[in-house]
C-alpha cells in the first residue's frame, strides 16, 4: 500500500514537473510592445522611417528588408524562417564577417553589441517574427500611403484629425458635438469663439448638445489653435 501511494506520488510530481515544462515554453509575447522595450533605443521602428544625422543603427525597416534579402534559398517558403534563424544568431553572436552590411554602413554604425544577456531565447523568436510580420513591402506601401494623404491635407485638418477633433465633429456630421460646417457657419463673424472653445473648453451652447462637455486643448499652443479654427472656418 505504501508502495502504490510512493508510486502515485512520484507519478503526480512528474506530470506537475512535464505540465509545468510545457507552460513554460508556450509563452506569449506582445511582440510590438517587447520590440519597443528593447530596441527603439537605437532602432528607429517607424514605418516608413525618416534618416536622421547622428542615427546610431540602421532603421529596424531597413535592417528586416535587407536581411530577408540577402537570404539565398531554393524554395520562397524558407525565406522568411531563415531570415528569422539569422536575426537571432547575429544579435547574441555578432561579428563582422556575419554581417550583412556594407564597410561602410559597418564603419558609420559600428559592430551591434551583443543582445546575450539582454534577450531571451523567446524574446528574440518573437523579436525576429514581428521584423518579418510588421515590416512588409505591403505594409509599408499602405503606410505610405496614408502618409500621402495626410501631406496632402490643410495643416488644420491634420492636426484636428491627429488631436482626435473628429472623434466628436465631422464635417458634415454631428456625432457627439456639432458639425464642423455648422460651429463654421454659427462663429463666422465670432472666429474667436472657436479658438476659445478650442482652448477652454465649453458645455451646453448647442441646444441639441446639452450634455457634451467639449474638453480643453491645453496641449496645443496658440498658433496651433489658430491653425485648426481656420480650417474649420474655411469649410
Amino acid at each position: 500500500m505504501f508502495f502504490q501511494s510512493l508510486k502515485i506520488a512520484v507519478l503526480f510530481v512528474f506530470v506537475f514537473i512535464v505540465l509545468g515544462c510545457q507552460e513554460k515554453k508556450e509563452l506569449h509575447f506582445n511582440a510590438k510592445e517587447l520590440i519597443e522595450k528593447k530596441c527603439s533605443k537605437c532602432h528607429n521602428l517607424d514605418l516608413p522611417p525618416e534618416t536622421f544625422e547622428n542615427e546610431i543603427a540602421p532603421p529596424m525597416m531597413a535592417v528586416a528588408f535587407h536581411v530577408k534579402s540577402f537570404m539565398h534559398v531554393n524554395d520562397e517558403s524558407l525565406r522568411i524562417p531563415k531570415a528569422i534563424a539569422f536575426v537571432k544568431e547575429y544579435v547574441v553572436h555578432p561579428s563582422r564577417e556575419k554581417s550583412l552590411c556594407d564597410k561602410a554602413s559597418l564603419d558609420s554604425y559600428g559592430l551591434m553589441p551583443s543582445q546575450k544577456d539582454n534577450l531571451s531565447e523567446d524574446e528574440l523568436q518573437a523579436i525576429a517574427e514581428y521584423m518579418f510580420e510588421h515590416y512588409t513591402q505591403k505594409n509599408l506601401n499602405e503606410a505610405q500611403a496614408i502618409r500621402n494623404r495626410l501631406k496632402a491635407m490643410p495643416k488644420g485638418e491634420r492636426l484636428a484629425l491627429k488631436n482626435n477633433c473628429l472623434s466628436c465633429h465631422r464635417k458634415e456630421k454631428a456625432i457627439v458635438g456639432p458639425a464642423l460646417k455648422e460651429i463654421a457657419k454659427r462663429y463666422k463673424q465670432e472666429p474667436k469663439m472657436i479658438i476659445k472653445s478650442i482652448k477652454n473648453g465649453s458645455s451646453k451652447k448647442w441646444k441639441d448638445f446639452h450634455n457634451a462637455v467639449m474638453p480643453a486643448f491645453k496641449k496645443l499652443n496658440d498658433d496651433e489653435i489658430k491653425t485648426i479654427s481656420e480650417w474649420i472656418l474655411s469649410l
